[in-house]
């Protein structure tokens, strides 16, 4: 079980590399980055289930980390203006951090998987990532939305931070 659900998790995370390269190719929304958080939030359902719940504190541990590890998503999502459109940069980085983040997953699994059953080793680094993608997002929709004031008044992103 632990296997599949490493292999399940680096599949998402290549998954999450392709979509993110394609998404840079099409204007971004607010639509398209607010919406992301609110379908990833129906996964607490699993909190259904007993055996996938965990402690208060160790679920709070897991959202510290997924925000301390937003923090190099948020660094590498930068907003750019392309024909009076308001696009999501492409960001080399991304894929690298991408797959250390799920190296450093995949570590603490290991570790934690022996002491912590697997559903609930499940359930926390379900909350780990929905601690990296609310900060994540958020940081996206003030920049998004200071992009697009820079492109209202005619000035480029470049402009405002001189």
């Amino acid at each position: 079980m632990l296997i599949l659900s490493t292999v399940v998790g680096a599949m998402m995370a290549l998954a999450m590399v392709v979509i993110r390269l394609k998404a840079s190719k099409k204007p971004a929304t607010i639509r398209k980055i607010i919406l992301p958080p609110f379908f990833m939030a129906t996964g607490f359902f699993m909190f259904v289930v007993p055996d996938a719940r965990v402690p208060w504190y160790e679920a709070i541990e897991a959202l510290s980390v997924g925000a301390a590890f937003s923090l190099l998503l948020i660094r590498t999502s930068k907003f750019e203006i392309k024909d009076n459109q308001i696009y999501l940069t492409r960001s080399k980085a991304f894929a690298f951090i991408l797959i250390g983040l799920l190296l450093v997953r995949i570590i603490f699994k290991l570790i934690i998987g022996e002491s912590i059953p697997v559903l609930q080793t499940s359930s926390l680094f379900f909350v780990l990532a929905f601690g990296m993608i609310v900060p994540w997002r958020i940081s996206m929709y003030y920049q998004f939305k200071k992009t697009e004031r820079s492109r209202a008044h005619g000035t480029t992103l470049h402009q405002t931070l001189l």
